[in-house]
């Protein structure tokens, strides 16, 4: 069972955000030399990234609740529920 519902864009953007903490913590370190303006492209394009991943996969669980209740609550196509067994009525 899931504790929430996955959301790719957090995940990019947590990424990214990750990769520059990272780099600037190696510079930091003295292990590797970092220039300054490195963090625009990696945090900048990670948000891009997250916004147009967090959109589409809103888009998508919107496309998918509609058809889930397009079909009825027994999972039937357009809203026609499965034949009840005989004797059941």
């Amino acid at each position: 069972m899931l504790r929430h519902e996955f959301q790719p864009g957090r995940l990019f953007t947590g990424a990214s955000l990750a990769a520059a903490g990272v780099l600037f913590a190696g510079d930091a370190a003295g292990a590797w030399t970092t220039p300054w303006w490195v963090i625009v492209p990696i945090v900048g394009g990670g948000l891009c990234l997250g916004a147009v991943t967090g959109l589409l996969a809103s888009v998508a669980r919107a496309i998918r609740s509609r058809r889930a209740a397009h079909r009825g609550p027994h999972g039937g196509q357009d809203g026609v529920t499965a034949p009840q067994p005989r004797g059941a009525g």
